[in-house]
């Protein structure tokens, strides 16, 4: 299995009288999504904040792009991607779910929805009840399975920023109430801080990814042989670092992050698979 995933890309309206904006939004995003989609893959993931408010505009645009190859793409929601419409108008025009998993004979895979509908004054991760259920019966029926889940906020204390007030899923959800019931291994891929980390914790190994637009590229993932391969593939080109640097400097609802790179360690990683939880 073959997944290659995206973190916080932020497509963005602009004031196209700026001048050589257009053109850097342009040269970027093109860029950056010509080579997402043409690595070869199982799975193209966004894992939220795909848009960076979420309007119809940054929506149908960034979709046209993206489905200008022939590729199975799953959108999890961010926060961002909801706040100007509801998650109903956003699920209408992208034509994704709002949580799904996908059951294959080498891992389960849970996607899920933790974005708060229209409120920019929290962006925190919500997840309510109906989902949570939902959440701890695929994660009983993986059984033994590797379990790979997708969701834009990082569980409370995890990955690096996590701990930050509304840095992740809110603290008053027990997470780990659910993920403890895993055997065997799981991973739990998320966005939203906008820097790089990967943390082990138990039989979970939990990975984040950057926004884009600080760091442009993508992680591949690979399943096989026992063991997950988290590898990155960047484009950190002097073009497309000055076509970022440029869009930074005329966004709102984003602020850069000059330290989002991180270790070696927080982009890539090998782990071993196992059968049984871990103490």
């Amino acid at each position: 299995m073959r997944l290659v995933l995206m973190g916080d890309l932020h497509y963005h309206e602009i004031d196209a009288t700026i001048p050589g904006l257009p053109e850097a939004r342009t040269a970027f995003y093109h860029t950056l999504l010509e080579r997402f989609l043409n690595t070869d893959a199982d799975l193209h993931i966004s894992l939220g904040d795909l848009t960076n408010f979420g309007s119809p505009s940054e929506l149908q645009e960034v979709y046209a792009l993206l489905r200008r190859e022939e590729r199975t793409f799953v959108h999890v929601l961010g926060n961002h991607d909801v706040y100007s419409q509801t998650r109903r108008q956003v699920l209408a025009i992208t034509g994704q779910e709002r949580y799904r998993a996908i059951d294959t004979d080498e891992a389960m895979l849970v996607f899920l929805d933790t974005a708060r509908e229209m409120d920019t004054a929290d962006w925190s991760g919500w997840i309510d009840e109906e989902q949570l259920q939902w959440l701890e019966a695929m994660v009983e029926q993986s059984g033994t399975k590797p379990l790979l889940v997708f969701g834009h906020h990082p569980v409370y204390q995890t990955t690096t920023r996590s701990e930050m007030d509304k840095g992740s899923i809110h603290p008053s959800i027990d997470m780990w109430r659910i993920l403890d019931r895993k055997q065997g291994t799981g991973v739990y891929f998320n966005g939203h801080t906008h820097v790089n980390s990967i943390v082990a914790r138990k039989n979970w190994t939990f990975v984040q990814l950057a926004a884009c637009l600080d760091e442009p590229g993508f992680r591949i993932v690979e399943l096989e042989g026992g063991r997950i391969r988290i590898a990155p593939v960047d484009l950190t080109d002097k073009a497309m670092l000055a076509h970022a640097a440029t869009m930074h400097l005329h966004m709102s609802h984003f602020r850069h992050n000059p330290n989002a790179r991180g270790l070696d360690a927080d982009r890539q990683s090998e782990i071993r698979l196992t059968t049984a939880a871990q103490p």
